[in-house]
């Protein structure tokens, strides 16, 4: 079977050893079977995303083996198509204004006799009237757009600062770009029925299967982060280690291979197989 592929990572930093992990075992499936590989810059975030970065995490990429056709797309070059699939989801009825705060979102989600999730919207603005919609705006607070899901989770489609979500542009992408595999972290794993349902409501063909891979965690077994010490591929290379122990390090900590050994992406791909990493897929 073959098929497209994909990493989508944001230029907000250097790409820490899960993240180039993510992007191996995205490589990996795509290249098993025969499949492009593309590269999407998910640049989407305005106030973190930074120009340099981009080709830092493409040298990271290229460092440790990985190829991909075609040049990268950057999503913040695409805004007309977010701008085109909001305008259907406004036409169905499906958007509506949202004036809340993060901090009132957490008091309504945690006050008694909430039945929402934790992490899921309330719909405290789903129902405003012309009126209230007017009072809000006199604050000043510029509102967000959320879609009415019908699930309890009306997520957000455009922020409060005018950038697109991060829902929202991922389907548009994928469908534009004929994504058939999605591998990515297992923290990801709640955006996928959101996703699916944006898939149907703009009558687009979602890829054929997620893939959701464990994290990469530190000795204290927390997801990997920069409190770990030399966490970037740069850091560990200065500090001594090459790239195929970095590789090693990283087919290991998924079972790829036995703890201590070390490896290419090209060793990898000859033997790789899904069952090997045991993800949740969808």
């Amino acid at each position: 079977m073959t098929g497209v592929g994909r990493y989508a990572p944001s230029p907000t930093g250097e790409l820490h050893l899960g993240n180039l992990r993510t992007a191996l075992l995205a490589w990996l499936g795509a290249r098993s079977t025969g499949s492009d590989f593309l590269i999407r810059i998910e640049d989407l975030d305005s106030g973190r995303s930074r120009e340099h970065f981009i080709e830092i995490q493409l040298d990271e990429l290229r460092k440790i083996g990985i190829d991909w056709d075609g040049e990268p797309v950057r999503q913040s070059e695409r805004l007309d198509l977010y701008s085109k699939a909001l305008g259907i989801l406004e036409n169905k009825g499906l958007v509506y204004e949202c004036f809340c705060t993060r901090a009132e979102i957490r008091e309504a989600a945690s006050a008694p006799h909430g039945d929402s999730p934790a992490d899921a919207y309330p719909g405290t603005c789903a129902n405003l009237t012309k009126a209230e919609r007017e009072e809000k705006r006199t604050t000043g607070r510029p509102p967000a757009l959320r879609v009415r899901s019908g699930g309890g989770d009306d997520f957000v489609v455009r922020r409060n600062d005018g950038d697109f979500a991060y829902n929202l542009a991922v389907v548009v992408d994928d469908a534009d770009q004929g994504i058939t595999e999605v591998v990515r972290g297992a923290d990801l794993l709640d955006s996928t029925p959101r996703q699916l349902w944006l898939f149907e409501q703009l009558g687009l063909t979602p890829p054929g299967r997620y893939i959701h891979v464990p994290l990469m965690l530190g000795d204290d077994g927390a997801r990997l982060a920069k409190r770990h010490g030399a966490v970037t591929l740069e850091e560990r290379t200065e500090s001594g280690a090459s790239i195929t122990r970095l590789v090693g390090e990283m087919a290991a900590s998924v079972g790829l291979i036995p703890p201590g050994e070390q490896t290419s992406t090209t060793e990898l791909l000859r033997e790789f197989s899904w069952d090997q990493v045991k993800p949740e897929i969808l």
